[in-house]
Order: C-alpha cells, then structure tokens, then sequence
C-alpha cells in the first residue's frame, strides 16, 4: 500500500506562538502531530521535544512487522515523555509543560495509532469520517459517564481540560488503535485548533472534495481560521492508494 502524507500547521488567529509541531518522515511510513501547553513558551518546547523523539526512534525503525511499528511508536512515547518531565526539571520555569499527541505509522496493509490527550485521528472511509481516537478530556469522561451531551460537551467551558498528556507524570498511559488500510483511505491527524473550530460534518465534507490532497490541507487550516482560530491549527492528512 502505498502513503502519501502531506502536513501543515498555523498559529491561528489569536495565538502569538504556535505550540504545535508535527513531522512527517515518508520513507518511514509515519507522521505525528503534538500539542504543546504550559504556557511562557514551554508547550512549544514540549511539542517539539516529542516529535524530535518520535523522529530519532522512526529513524532508526526497519520493521519487520506491525508488532515492530507498534513497539516503536510506545518506546517513542515514552521515551518522549521521560524527556519532557527532565527538562522541565533542569529549566524551572518551564515547570508543568506538556503536550497532546498523535503518532500513526504503516506497514503492508496496516496502521498503528498511539494517541495521548485531545489531539485526534480520524479515518475517512468510503465516505464517512469516523474518529478512532477518544479524547482523554473532562468533558468526555462526562459525556462516557453520560451526565452531559455530545453537543454540551463542544460547547462545555472545560472542554479544554485534559485528564491525560505527556509530561505530567513518569507513568504514561497510552491509547493504541489498530486496524486494516483499505484503498483510498485517509487518516486525519489534527491539534484541537482544527476539531474546536470544525465540526465532523465541515471537515468531511472538504475530505470528500475533488481537491488535490494538499488543497485539502490547505482547506482544512484556512476554514479553522475563518472560523475564529482560537487556537494553534495543525492538520496531517495520509492518503492510501494500491
């Protein structure tokens, strides 16, 4: 199967400094998206800290199998996070930085998802957006517990709120989905500066478009934007084809 991958990231429209960071390294069939917090810079310092970790291990990766994809992305994970809690420790003032992130990678026919947080991916497939990740946010915890709606939970005031990340404690735990690529299918890699300001309709309709795969990246960004850009915007798009 082949992958073609495309990325691109924005510092929105009312941040200063983007705190995401994403990488994407083609000939090794996988991409990762991290969004930074902590404030006073230190969430772009965690963010890239991760995806410099996820490169160095993917870098080094000549898999054999799913299970050497699937065993990278964890050292990755949490060899990224052991280096985010050292180095808020050696520099105090970046005490309590972290980031969210999304790691996919391919081998044959399959992928592997290691996600952390409220960054997401989703797969477009036969014409429907499906979200394959599940947010470790307060408001989703609310939502499983059913003591608030889908639509509440979007519009909720902790929505930002998240009950997992990188960085915060030496004890990760991590989210791993796996599954079957199909042709034409497309995996969205997104920071929650595209997903707070798109709902699922809006960016399955712009993945259904006839546009070129970077148009649709493109798309995704500037509509975000358009539509407030409250938030950093980070979109990664993987494209299979036979």
């Amino acid at each position: 199967m082949r992958i073609t991958t495309l990325g691109q990231t924005d510092v929105g429209a009312k941040r200063k400094n983007n705190e995401d960071a994403f990488i994407i390294l083609p000939s090794q069939r996988f991409a990762a998206v991290a969004d930074g917090m902590g404030g006073a810079a230190a969430g772009e310092v965690a963010s890239r800290i991760f995806v410099d970790t996820v490169h160095e291990y993917f870098l080094q990766l000549n898999p054999a199998s799913e299970k050497d994809v699937n065993a990278t992305i964890r050292e990755a994970f949490q060899q990224g996070n052991a280096r985010i809690i050292q180095h808020a420790k050696n520099t105090p003032e970046y005490e309590g930085m972290g980031c969210t992130a999304e790691v996919i990678g391919f081998f044959d026919d399959r992928y592997v998802v290691g996600h952390v947080g409220d960054s997401r991916t989703y797969l477009y497939r036969d014409g429907e957006l499906r979200q394959i990740t599940k947010d470790h946010s307060l408001v989703q915890h609310q939502v499983d517990q059913g003591l608030i709606s889908d639509e509440e939970a979007r519009n909720h005031s902790m929505k930002n709120i998240v009950l997992r990340a990188l960085g915060i404690d030496h004890l990760l735990h991590l989210d791993i989905v796996r599954g079957r690529v199909l042709p034409r299918d497309m995996f969205l890699l997104c920071s929650d500066g595209l997903t707070d300001m798109l709902q699922d309709g809006e960016i399955s309709e712009i993945l259904s478009s006839g546009n070129s795969l970077a148009e649709k990246v493109g798309m995704l960004i500037n509509d975000a934007i358009s539509a407030g850009g409250k938030d950093n915007v980070t979109v990664v798009l993987c494209q299979a084809m036979e």
